[in-house]
């Protein structure tokens, strides 16, 4: 990458760029059955022995739940002016339907008025893959009636949180969702079935484009959008079988869900591939589907390298790898923003996650992540350069903002800018925290997101 230095890179971004950190409800809150929260697909999921890379669970994460006050000021101190959070669909409202938890909503409405006393503007995801248990017993995202249940919860969600929050989202990776809980099965609800798999991501599609419709119906002046999990997919060589696959892989990725979102049709070569696997749909599912979009979420890691065998060595690569084992590929995060920018009419981009995990351990206070800074200046850089090329990329937000439940992989892998130690709960700032912290300094950072909304708070009597 281009090595400039911390000042150059910074004034390649707009004064109202949104700078933030981002994490979920299910791997930082822990709490998992205080105050009436119900159950997840992940918590009945954790219990299923050997899903689970340690055997742990997400019962007490970071203990978010009760430290949010001390977390909040943390994040404050960064020097960030966004937080992307998710609210836990269990905890606000326990089977999914029927009735809601005012001690689970209490909680956010205080995160949220308290990140706003700090001048940084919320970003709020919907469904960050823990779904309430109780749908799931019936059916879950396989189940079109979860679609509506899902914009019931989303509506009544934003009614009460969107006079303060400035974006909602209503999925996070939806193909994560699908393939991964439902084809590979390595993730909740741990089915394998690619007709299954398929026919969750048009449930999800669906649900999105319901829940737009249902949140502007009642005047809402938050952003809304859906985050994706996206990456450039090369083939492993020039041959025709190799080339073959990649287009699919790709379609499978990145075209299906771009492509109804914002072209308002699944792509023909994934619908011929699946066959007898692609999802049923209604009359209508197409248009409500493509809802405008106020904003694209894009979370992005690295590359993908395609084989016909389904199998690619990293090693062979000759590239360095993260403790996920996935390779440093930072220029794949140009090529994919200027390729949809170029493919499709996209609304602004705001770079959702971006982070990787190495092997961090806490010495005398102190936590020397090189790798990891090298990351991050490495992938704003790659963000900075798809700006240049026209590309409207409105924010970047590092996942993640600590430590916490890394999903099948549990408390293994650490994502985190600040160290948790996961037995006393400590709070340590990794050097790319304060990595980070610096470079939001340099030039002064807009604190007052100009592009977020104004919110006038009540004042105190």
């Amino acid at each position: 990458m281009t090595d400039l230095n911390l000042s150059e890179l910074k004034k390649k971004f707009p004064t109202n760029f949104a700078w933030g950190v981002a994490t979920s409800a299910f791997q930082i809150e822990g709490a998992g059955k205080s105050d009436g929260k119900g159950l997840s697909i992940w918590d009945k999921f954790c219990e299923q022995p050997g899903v689970i890379a340690d055997g742990s669970d997400g019962m007490n994460a970071c203990d978010h739940y009760n430290r949010w006050e001390q977390d909040i000021q943390m994040i404050a101190d960064l020097g960030v002016n966004t937080y992307r959070l998710s609210v836990s669909w269990p905890r606000v409202q326990p089977d999914g339907q029927g009735a809601w938890n005012d001690k689970g909503m209490d909680f956010y409405e205080r995160l949220i008025d308290r990140l706003l006393e700090k001048n940084i503007s919320p970003s709020v995801t919907l469904n960050h893959w823990d779904l309430p248990d109780s749908l799931q017993q019936i059916g879950g995202w396989a189940n079109r009636d979860t679609v509506h249940r899902f914009v019931d919860y989303a509506r009544n969600v934003a009614s009460k949180l969107s006079d303060r929050v400035y974006s909602f989202t209503t999925h996070n990776e939806p193909w994560v969702i699908s393939h991964l809980g439902h084809e590979s099965g390595i993730f909740a609800p741990g089915i394998k079935h690619r007709g299954i798999a398929t026919q969750v991501s048009h449930h999800l599609l669906l649900s999105h484009g319901l829940a737009l419709q249902a949140i502007r119906a009642d005047q809402c002046n938050a952003k809304l959008g859906i985050v994706l999990n996206l990456a450039p997919m090369h083939p492993a060589s020039p041959s025709p079988a190799d080339l073959k696959k990649t287009k699919i892989e790709d379609g499978r990725l990145l075209r299906w869900y771009l492509d109804p979102l914002l072209k308002g049709h699944y792509p023909e070569d994934v619908l011929d591939f699946l066959g007898t696997d692609a999802p049923q749909m209604h009359s209508g599912d197409l248009l409500n589907i493509q809802q405008p979009l106020d904003f694209l979420g894009v979370n992005y890691y690295s590359r993908s390298v395609v084989t016909a065998e389904g199998t690619w060595d990293v090693a062979k690569g000759g590239l360095p790898l993260t403790d996920m084992n996935w390779e440093i590929y930072p220029q794949g995060l140009t090529e994919l923003l200027t390729r949809i920018h170029k493919d499709y009419k996209v609304p602004p981009i705001y770079i959702t996650e971006n982070g990787a995990a190495f092997k961090d351990e806490a010495v005398k206070g102190l936590v020397h992540d090189k790798q990891r800074v090298d990351y991050l200046k490495d992938h704003i850089t790659a963000v900075a350069s798809a700006i240049d090329q026209g590309v409207p990329v409105a924010g970047y937000m590092v996942w993640s903002l600590m430590d916490n439940f890394e999903w099948a992989s549990g408390y293994e892998k650490r994502f985190g800018i600040v160290h948790v130690n996961f037995e006393t709960q400590a709070r340590t700032l990794k050097d790319s925290a304060k990595w980070y912290q610096q470079f939001l300094k340099l030039p002064k950072l807009d604190t007052d997101h100009a592009t977020a909304p104004k919110i006038d708070l009540p004042q105190e009597s």
